[in-house]
């Protein structure tokens, strides 16, 4: 049995010791499968598992030459409840799908496994992804490790909480409204969104849905470049597919180029936000000069962001779930019911408006990337909240209209088509983690995880993870 100080290692050094046959595939399935039978009981975050699939998919990798095993080789990766993998339950986090398993796996996840990845979980999500708390029906709840009557936020909670704990050195996670940059927040790790087209994945209700993106989750910058580089590349079966970019990912982690000009706001100018969280922030935003850049306080103008998003949204859930709704309403959780209801309810006059103002939020980014090389925010408005509060409420004294919009410091960055990486930048009084949001122009990839790196290191919380999860009562 190899050392469970496995487990604390990089998810790049991992790699490079199944490269130099220092440790086979199997050997860290074993070494995962006891931690996650210490750990999850205590947080939920990889409700189902599927190792007698993982092994015999190690071993099949394990009968390639050594070179020809991908750039993950062997290294297991746990894949989000709302993408399929061939034989393996697939709920979506719902009660209708509670005994779905797919024949075929998404085009993400083939692309993953034959660059190397070994597949072994799915990670929790709540119902169809809605909604920044990972809870559902089927499996209940996803704990913050840091605080277990703390929220994981989410979508992509489960995900977050296996790297905080330990259950995992990388994991896949998809990203509409914040769904992985704020779980990422929330547990300590980091979470990227990447471009539209970056990760190709199997499309499904619409070639152009660009909403919602799968995404790298790690514990590191380096580690999460390294699986953006197994996820990237350009195929048939996504036509809006990108090309590989000809310089790694990985390497523009380790390149140590450095921003000259960053761009530093605490709000949007469309949200109110905790003022621990602004501070925490705005403080680590500020040690870029440490790097000699130049870092001031500015933004876009993105005030058309909430009605923007809420439309765009709401049309997605309709295209994607009506039928659930005329079928099987009564399985549904309300606040699914009134995305698809509010998107049946839009006219063509608003789905125009909606991109339209998507059309000029993206081309204000665009001109002000040309004066910034990055824009840093808080990634989520608030630190982690009660488990049982379904999402936020209410924050530094304004109630929300609705259970998305205190996302809106996250979704505007969606509609504007930009990068972005979540990064952990320093914990509140109480212990709970805060996650600044590091976002470059549309397609500038690279210079998001080059500069994310850079603060990475003069932040120097690289390694306060993984943890053993904080039980509280």
């Amino acid at each position: 049995m190899p050392s469970e100080d496995l487990i604390r290692k990089t998810a790049c050094a991992v790699v490079d010791e199944l490269r130099s046959g220092d440790v086979s595939p199997l050997e860290l399935l074993d070494v995962l499968e006891k931690r996650i039978s210490e750990v999850d009981g205590k947080v939920n975050a990889l409700p189902t598992l599927c190792f007698d699939r993982a092994r015999d998919s190690a071993k099949a990798l394990m009968r390639k030459p050594a070179g020809a095993r991908g750039l993950l080789a062997g290294l297991p990766v746990p894949i989000k409840d709302l993408t399929d993998v061939a034989g393996v339950l697939n709920t979506q986090g719902s009660p209708i799908f509670r005994d779905n398993i797919p024949a075929k796996s998404d085009l993400m996840v083939e692309n993953l496994e034959a660059n190397g990845a070994v597949v072994y979980a799915k990670s929790n999500t709540p119902e169809f992804g809605a909604g920044a708390n990972t809870f559902n029906e089927v499996f209940g709840a996803t704990l913050n490790p840091w605080d277990t009557t703390k929220s994981a936020a989410g979508s992509s909670g489960g995900a977050a909480v296996a790297l905080a704990t330990g259950m995992a050195w990388l994991a896949q996670g998809s990203d509409m409204g914040g769904s992985l940059r704020s779980p990422a927040a929330f547990c300590g790790v980091v979470g990227m969104r990447p471009s539209i087209g970056r990760v190709a994945h199997t499309p499904k209700a619409g070639i152009d849905r660009n909403l919602g993106v799968q995404g790298p989750m790690a514990r590191n910058v380096e580690d999460l470049a390294l699986l953006l580089d197994a996820m990237s590349g350009d195929y048939a079966d996504d036509p809006l597919s990108l090309p590989a970019p000809a310089i790694s990912f990985l390497s523009a982690a380790q390149s140590g180029k450095r921003p000259k000009r960053i761009a530093y706001s605490p709000d949007l100018g469309i949200t109110p936000v905790d003022p621990e969280v602004k501070a925490i922030t705005r403080k680590a935003a500020e040690r870029f000069a440490e790097a000699g850049a130049i870092v001031e306080e500015a933004h876009p103008d993105w005030r058309e962001a909430h009605e923007c998003f809420h439309v765009l949204r709401a049309f997605d859930f309709a295209i994607t779930k009506a039928n659930l709704l005329r079928t099987k309403r009564d399985m549904l959780k309300p606040e699914v019911i009134w995305n698809i209801e509010e998107g049946l309810k839009l006219t063509v006059d608003q789905l125009a408006r909606a991109e339209a103002q998507r059309v000029g939020m993206t081309a204000r980014a665009v001109e002000f990337f040309k004066t910034y090389d990055l824009l840093l925010t808080p990634t989520t408005i608030v630190p982690p909240f009660p488990i049982e509060h379904r999402y936020v409420a209410e924050c530094a004294g304004r109630r929300f209209d609705n259970y998305v919009e205190w996302l809106g410091i996250v979704y505007a960055i969606t509609l504007a088509c930009c990068p972005s990486l979540s990064l952990p930048c320093g914990f509140t009084a109480s212990g709970l983690p805060v996650g600044v949001q590091v976002v470059g122009a549309p397609r500038a990839d690279a210079q998001v995880i080059a500069g994310a790196k850079v603060l990475e290191d003069i932040l120097g919380l690289r390694g306060t993870t993984p943890i053993d999860p904080k039980v509280k009562n």
